[in-house]
Parts: C-alpha cells; sequence; structure tokens
C-alpha cells in the first residue's frame, strides 16, 4: 500500500498509510480499538476502497488482481457456523473450492489437504461434528483451517485469538508455526499478541490512522498509544517480491 487514505463518508480513518510486506514475513497490525487496524487489512483486500493512494499485490494493482488462491482470509469474529448445519470438515473443505474451482469435484488430494488443516489446527477429531457444537474458539480454528486448506501464500487474520481460550490462542500459534515454516506469509491485527508474539518479526503500530511504528516486535512502551512518535519509515522493512507494496 503507498499512501493509501481511506474515509468513512466525511471521517477519514486512514490517513496517508503506507506499508509493504515481503515473502515470509509475519507482521503484526497492533493498535487501540478504533485505530484504524483492521480497516487498514480490509483496505489491503480491497473490501474497504481507498479514496487515495494505491494497492499491490503479489507485484500486481489491486484492481487488476485475479488470483485469490493465494490468499487465506479470517475475518474478525465471525462464527463458523452462521446458521448453516455443516460439518467441520465441509466448512474446512470449502476453503478449497478457489483452488480446484467450483465444479471440479473434490479429489483424493484436496480431502487429504483438508486433513491436514484439521490435523494442524487440533480439531482431527471434530471433523464430522456439526460447527455449532463447537465453542467459539474452536470455531474460529475451523476458520483458520479452512484458510489454510487453501493453500496460500499469504494469511490475512483479523483479531484471530481475540475472546477464544488459551487451548485455541496455543492452536493458533502451533498452526501458524507450521505455516510460516512451510514459507507462508502471516499478516494479523491483534490487540493483544498471547502466544503469537515469539512468531511476530515486525509489528506496525496504527494510532488514529497513521503508522506510529513500523519495526521490531514488540514495539517500545508507549508506541501503542501516544501520538507524535517518530517511526521507522515501512519501506526500509520491505524486499523484492514482497506480497503487499506500492
Amino acid at each position: 500500500m503507498a499512501h493509501g487514505v481511506v474515509a468513512y463518508g466525511d471521517r477519514p480513518v486512514l490517513r496517508d498509510v503506507s506499508l509493504r510486506v515481503a515473502s515470509g514475513e509475519v507482521v503484526a497490525i497492533l493498535g487501540a480499538n478504533g485505530s484504524g487496524k483492521s480497516t487498514l487489512i480490509r483496505a489491503v483486500l480491497g473490501l474497504n476502497p481507498l479514496r487515495a493512494g494505491s494497492i499491490a499485490l503479489f507485484g500486481t494493482p489491486l484492481r487488476r488482481f485475479r488470483q485469490w488462491h493465494r490468499i487465506g482470509y479470517v475475518p474478525q469474529r465471525i462464527g463458523a457456523g452462521s446458521g448453516v448445519p455443516a460439518t467441520v470438515r465441509e466448512v474446512v473443505a470449502s476453503g478449497r473450492l478457489a483452488r480446484r474451482g467450483l465444479f471440479r469435484p473434490p479429489g483424493a488430494t484436496d480431502r487429504a489437504v483438508v486433513m491436514a488443516a484439521l490435523h494442524a489446527v487440533g480439531l482431527a477429531d471434530r471433523a464430522g461434528d456439526p460447527v455449532a457444537t463447537l465453542s467459539g474458539g474452536q470455531q474460529q480454528r475451523t476458520l483458520i483451517a479452512r484458510a489454510l486448506a487453501g493453500q496460500p501464500e499469504l494469511l490475512v487474520l483479523d483479531e484471530p485469538t481475540a475472546g477464544v481460550d488459551a487451548a485455541s490462542q496455543d492452536a493458533f500459534a502451533e498452526a501458524l508455526h507450521g505455516f510460516v515454516t512451510g514459507g507462508g506469509t502471516v499478516l494479523l491485527v491483534a490487540h493483544e499478541l498471547g502466544p503469537l508474539q515469539p512468531l511476530v518479526g515486525r509489528a506496525v503500530v496504527v494510532h488514529d490512522g497513521r503508522i506510529a511504528h513500523d519495526g521490531a516486535c514488540p514495539p517500545p512502551a508507549g508506541h501503542h498509544a501516544l501520538p507524535g512518535h517518530d517511526h521507522v519509515h515501512p519501506h526500509e522493512h520491505s524486499a523484492p517480491g514482497g506480497v503487499l507494496h506500492s
């Protein structure tokens, strides 16, 4: 993203934000509630349109980007069941659609990848259970497994551990560790990192719609709350072949 601006009506939410993410990075977007951090990643995915600035994914301008199978997205606090009487396996298998196509029936590879994703989040033993019978944390784990089943190169997570139990947080951390070890790139929004912190190599702190810190994780004390800090220019952390850049 280069010089991105997002506004809701007359209210600016992101103000001249620039961010690059290189392949293989694990980047946490941090900030207080209302700071604009979730708006930032939604803008990256084209879910919140820019008033100004530009976005490119894997070197392609967002308006021309069509390879959505390369990105796995887990939105904020949305139950996996949504009132549909689907099993855990069926929900996770839906993550294969972008890769195999809507009209090709699932094959042995698809089934193996789905089970591997369920193992990664610790839910293989619940594969045949209705999603509605799972706890909130287990439903969130199901959504992460669905994203992993698509075998993305970039995983985008919006507050994946918010309000979930410690066991689910540990399962998230283990699943992300496996994804990153395999060369994956992660962009996640968080209020607190908890067990995910050892995986995060870079923190981007958003305050009042601007980037207040871009660098070490955890950030220096105070950067999450106070405006006006000098911050490292985000381009200093970029590299050729990145997944998100100007």
